[in-house]
């Protein structure tokens, strides 16, 4: 398994990055230090599989740098992409604080950076920080939304489900810059998978959207000039 393990002192932001994430934001100094004294930082290269499904909840992940997805598959054997997250979220609290087997897999999508903090040890924050329990609460809420969101979207059209997956991207990893809202290029089988749709009809919605100037790709970024524009397809 190709990874690296990074040590905290001979990267200088991985500290940095660590308190960045919206999870730690707002907490006292001293109790970000104490909850994330034993985080082990790794680096994985894309398409390697983090976790898997069954797996014991030993950690609990920040995704530092780089992209996943949360995958499961059907009845059928037919994977499911659940969740794209990018830089600043966390994954693997639910097996942690249920103390069972983890329910998806996770794979990365670019090379990633993922502090591994023991699960004891986040178990221990929300019980002894009441705003850590609040980010954790605000975490689940926010995920629940897109899951209705995406749930009400399954009988729309498929531009407007395709444009909701950016949308949805954009909301939780893009980038200003001086073009608009930048995400990464991800692959069309994975916008597929998570917008349910048949990957040529991704690939037809994501050339129409571009034509209409709603989008900009290139090889590594998708730019959303006008992202009010492109909500305006949702109505």
């Amino acid at each position: 398994m190709d990874e690296r393990f990074t040590s905290r002192d001979s990267v200088p932001n991985i500290e940095e990055l660590i308190r960045a994430t919206p999870f730690f934001n707002g907490l006292p100094d001293s109790v970000v230090e104490r909850a994330t004294a034993h985080i082990v930082s790794r680096t994985h290269p894309p398409n390697q599989v983090i976790l898997l499904e069954n797996d014991w909840g030993s950690s609990v992940y920040f995704l530092l740098e780089g992209w996943v997805k949360i995958r499961t598959y059907n009845l059928d054997g037919k994977e499911v992409t659940l969740n794209i997250l990018g830089s600043g979220e966390i994954f693997g609290e639910m097996a942690a604080l249920d103390e069972v087997p983890r329910s998806t897999d996770v794979i990365t999508l670019a090379p990633t950076t993922i502090g591994n903090l023991p699960a004891q040890d986040f178990v221990q924050l929300i019980h002894t920080e009441p705003l850590a329990g609040i980010r954790l609460a605000q975490l689940m809420a926010r995920r629940l939304r897109q899951v209705n969101r995406r749930l009400r979207l399954r009988e729309s059209d498929s531009t407007s489900r395709v444009a909701d997956i950016i949308l949805f991207l954009a909301e939780g990893q893009g980038k200003e810059s001086p073009q608009g809202i930048e995400i990464p290029n991800l692959p069309h089988r994975e916008l597929s998978s998570l917008s349910g749709l048949a990957r040529e009809t991704v690939t037809r919605v994501l050339s129409k959207l571009e034509k209409k100037g709603l989008i900009k790709r290139d090889r590594e970024t998708l730019c959303i000039p006008d992202i009010n524009a492109l909500e305006r397809l949702m109505v």
